[in-house]
């Protein structure tokens, strides 16, 4: 072991805990990696450019960009709607043709976009099969990440892998379609596993008859009247500072049976006005002792009794692409922006309904969301949030949406048929899309995931730091001796099984792209210094990379579900291991047949 070796192994160490416990957002802590790498000349300034102009990486963003026009079209959507009707025929058959769906779905387009598409309608099918949606949303998730395992633009992880695998002298690059032989094989397991054995496993933890049970708001929400004795009475409540005296939010004003919604905080009250109210009984007591309203009622508001008029009660995560990721609520303006208010927030398994005004959002927060349905729509329209509401059962035809269809084809159908490299015909389809007027040069920077970008760009040099300096050569030398312990006629399988399960715990815990970069170069390796044909092993890591289903931390989809479906960290354990166990043995016995390695 060289001193060089030891310093990658000490940075890529410090990087994984960086990782795990989110120290720094991902792209950020791969750009501290990528900086310390090429400050100390490990990387030459060539090198640590060379991720930003990686053909991978620019096919990762013309798809997202490809992704977001097929959203436009809302087909996928169309598509739901018939497929919902197959449960009015069977639950199993029509919980089996909309996983299904997914997967393919996931296929061709961002598992992301497929996760925020399809939730909406996975919690509206849990209310027709009178479940929790917490049996219908693990399921989602894992469905989308084995569609995206099914083609080699499935998700950026096959890409990583391939442009890793591709340098190598006398590579074969991986086919569009080489994929799909073994994930049609974990798409069938998947499938069986999610509808006969995860519902015995899944939880049954939110309500899907009222939203207010699901926040466990207790005592936050109430009604207040105020008397003629009030301090209120002819004045407003931002001039009585009830927010933030009391901490304590006015949602509402009943007024001779109308109730009044705009401007609440302007509105000057008058004797017998009811203050639809949300907060503490601790703060409630308080503020009727101090300004001598009457708390009408000691019982909580139902959803039933909030939604008057046109207020609804509805949930909203927020996206990675949000402007009020790192900020609170009071920071954003989130009360005036959008005129609607959050009364809870449900983040990791743990509901937040204290001094939420204060609280730094995270992306994939699932918020509880009150206001008018006009200003919700404004909401859902905005792009930062994904509402979960009702589907549309009608297709909105876009000015030429079925050319993004073709377009889509005609990109796979290129790259797959050799006619020319992915990257040349994603190119041509944005660009297609672009002169078509189908999407706008805004729209189509604004749909490209740069997070995931700079995270691919830092890392790929990072990669190439790990087989210079020697260390994936070392660490393949380690996995080897292992293997080799091993009697002859079980070495092959014993050197799968270990590449596989290193790929699936450091994926686990870390970013899929992350663990796809340094494990590849780790496999070329160890395989090289074996003797065997690399491709099943590069294969094995590229699955292995995109199958987390243990943590909702390893996949945006896991976590994008975690909040609306009520899950706690030990749920992702108790579905996804018995999974992933059965992924590992299946990869061991079957890829050496797919991509013999002697």
């Amino acid at each position: 072991m060289t001193p060089d070796i030891i310093f990658v192994i000490v940075v890529l160490s410090l990087g994984f805990i960086m990782f795990i416990f989110e120290l720094f957002s991902i792209d950020v802590t791969a750009m501290i990696l990528l900086t310390i790498l090429f400050v100390l000349g490990y990387l030459t300034p060539q090198e640590a450019l060379s991720g930003f102009s990686n053909p991978a990486v620019i096919t990762i963003a013309f798809l997202f960009i490809i992704s977001h026009a097929l959203q436009k079209t809302q087909i996928l959507e169309y598509l739901i709607v018939r497929v919902r009707r197959l449960a009015d025929r069977s639950i199993i058959l029509g919980r089996a043709v909309y996983l299904f769906t997914i997967g393919i779905a996931s296929a061709v387009v961002n598992n992301t976009a497929i996760v925020a598409i399809f939730m909406p309608v996975s919690i509206r099918l849990s209310q027709k099969y009178k479940m929790s949606p917490s049996k219908m949303l693990i399921p989602l998730s894992y469905a989308a990440i084995l569609g995206g395992t099914l083609t080699l633009v499935g998700t950026s992880t096959n890409l990583l892998v391939n442009s890793i695998y591709i340098l190598e002298p006398g590579t074969k690059p991986m086919g569009m379609f080489e994929f799909t032989k073994y994930g049609m094989i974990l798409m069938f397991i998947g499938l069986c596993y999610i509808l006969f054995i995860a519902p015995m496993l899944l939880p049954s933890r939110t309500s899907t008859s009222s939203l207010t049970k699901s926040y466990h708001l207790g005592g936050y929400l109430t009604e207040m009247r105020v008397t003629e004795e009030s301090p209120l009475n002819g004045a407003t409540c931002m001039a009585r500072g009830i927010n933030k005296n009391y901490d304590v939010t006015v949602l509402d004003i009943l007024r001779d049976g109308k109730m009044i919604t705009n401007s609440i905080r302007l509105t000057r009250l008058r004797e017998d006005d009811v203050l639809f109210v949300r907060g503490t009984l601790e703060n409630f007591l308080r503020m009727k002792e101090v300004e001598k309203v009457t708390m009408l009622t000691d019982e909580k508001l139902t959803q039933e009794e909030l939604e008057k008029e046109d207020n609804i009660l509805v949930e909203a995560i927020v996206t990675d692409k949000a402007k009020v990721v790192g900020k609170s609520l009071m920071k954003s303006d989130f009360r005036r922006r959008f005129g609607l208010f959050i009364l809870a927030i449900r983040r990791e398994g743990t509901i937040l309904r204290e001094k939420i005004a204060h609280v730094a959002l995270n992306a994939y927060d699932t918020l509880l969301v009150y206001g008018s349905d006009k200003k919700v729509e404004d909401l859902t329209k905005n792009g930062e949030f994904l509402v979960l509401g009702e589907v549309d059962a009608e297709l909105k035809k876009q000015r030429l949406w079925w050319m993004t269809i073709v377009v889509i084809i005609g990109v796979i159908s290129l790259a797959a048929l050799g006619i020319m490299p992915i990257v040349k015909s994603a190119m041509l389809g944005v660009v297609m899309l672009l002169a078509l007027g189908i999407i706008s040069p805004q729209e189509s920077y604004q749909s490209i995931n740069w997070q995931v970008i700079i995270l691919i760009s830092a890392l790929i040099p990072v990669g190439i730091v790990i087989q210079k300096t020697g260390t994936a050569e070392w660490i393949g030398s380690l996995i080897a001796s292992l293997a080799q312990s091993a009697p002859k006629e079980l070495q092959v399988k014993v050197l799968l099984g270990l590449i596989y399960l290193i790929t699936v715990i450091l994926t686990e815990v870390s970013s899929n792209a992350a663990t796809a970069i340094i494990m590849t170069p780790i496999a070329l390796a160890v395989t090289s210094q074996m003797g065997f044909d690399p491709r099943a092993f590069v294969f094995a890591v590229a699955f292995a990379a995109s199958a987390s289903f243990i943590t909702p931390v390893g996949y945006q989809t896991n976590l994008m579900v975690y909040g609306p479906g009520g899950y706690k960290f030990s749920d992702y354990i108790r579905v996804g291991f018995p999974l992933a166990l059965i992924f590992w043995i299946t990869a061991i016995f079957v890829l050496p047949i797919l991509w013999p390695v002697i």
